[in-house]
């Protein structure tokens, strides 16, 4: 039998809200829905009792909330972009205190499939005089 998970959701825009629907769907409960910093303190039991956090909220707000939840030591899943200067130093708290994180700047497969292809297209003309390929992906 599939284990049910407890997820909180922190950043509830377009993306938070997909998650909800998508985990719903799937059977899994959202155990707290964070927003805004009066969420963070009225949801405080209920992110101790999570099993993760799917994090999408700004670049601002990413790192700080990503410290939060290692501070109880609940595990995150994080899709937020434009922070990865602080990347270095959350990855030693990461593993400094044994922490969750799972990052990556896009969730779709089609993208991941895109970003592949570009590396083996490269692999294939980098030998080859004359051509400089190129391909860009805008996000956002």
């Amino acid at each position: 039998m599939e284990k049910k998970l407890r997820i909180a959701i922190i950043g509830y825009g377009k993306m938070g809200r997909a998650v909800e629907k998508l985990a719903l769907s799937k059977g899994h409960e959202i155990s707290a829905i964070i927003d805004n910093e009066a969420d963070w303190e009225r949801s405080a039991g209920k992110l101790a009792e999570s099993d993760a956090a799917i994090e999408f909220t700004d670049p601002d707000a990413a790192p700080v909330n990503i410290k939060r939840c290692f501070d109880i030591d609940l595990p995150v899943v994080t899709g937020t972009t434009g922070w990865l200067s602080e990347l270095p130093a959350i990855v030693r708290l990461c593993e400094s205190g044994e922490r969750t994180l799972f990052y990556a700047s896009n969730f779709s497969i089609g993208v991941n499939f895109f970003f592949e292809l570009n590396k083996r297209l490269a692999d294939m003309l980098s030998g080859m005089q004359g051509y400089s390929p190129s391909i860009t992906e805008t996000h956002h």
